[in-house]
This record gives C-alpha cells, structure tokens and sequence, in this order.
C-alpha cells in the first residue's frame, strides 16, 4: 500500500529501529514506547485492520506472536512478564491501518488496559 507507513518501513523508504525480520515479518522499536520494550511485530503482507484477516492468514497470526515470544526472551522480559496488544479501528486505538501486534515489558502492567 503506497500510503501506509509499515509499509514504507518494511520497504526501508522510511527509518525505522528493526530488531527482527524474516520473510513474513518485520519487527521494530515504536516510535512512542509506551514501556521500556515497545516493539511493533508487522506482517510484510499490508493487511489493514483483523477485520480484513482471511482464512489464508491464519499462519500468520501465529508467527506474529512467536515472533512476539522470541523478542520478549531476548529483552529478557520472558520470565517477568510481558504484554501483546493488537487493536482494530479507530476507537480501539488503531492509528496505523496495517495490522500490527505490540509487544510491551519492562514494567507492571496496569489491568484494565486503556
């Protein structure tokens, strides 16, 4: 998608902080880290919200949450605990409309989110 900034970072025509990619994904530091590790996981196939997810993306979702995983034990937040958070649409809080995981630690987590 020619507009969306995942896109241009998984294209590398825009900086991003990578940590991790493979021929599905791309993960990168947020630009707003809302804990001390704020990685964004993002499928490189532009999906726009996970109201858009086909029965073909099923494997996907899991390789974003794997990937997840793997970030967290290497940050070294594995065994403290650590947060995925994805949101769909406007009032959710999604404001990039390329479907992304977030992947917070570092801190307490405060419950109810949001």
């Amino acid at each position: 998608m020619a507009d969306c900034l995942f896109c241009k970072i998984i294209e590398r025509k825009v900086p991003g902080r990578i940590v991790h990619e493979d021929d599905d994904l791309v993960a990168f530091e947020d630009v707003n880290p809302q804990a001390p590790l704020h990685v964004l996981v993002v499928p490189r196939k532009h999906i726009p919200t996970l109201n858009d997810l086909a029965p073909e993306d099923d494997a996907l979702l899991g390789k974003l949450f794997r990937a997840g995983a793997r970030i967290a034990k290497a940050r070294g937040v594995d065994g403290s605990g650590w947060r995925t958070v994805m949101n769909a649409n406007h009032d959710a809080g999604q404001s990039v409309f390329h479907i992304h995981l977030h992947v917070l630690g570092g801190r307490r987590m405060a419950w109810p989110p949001g």
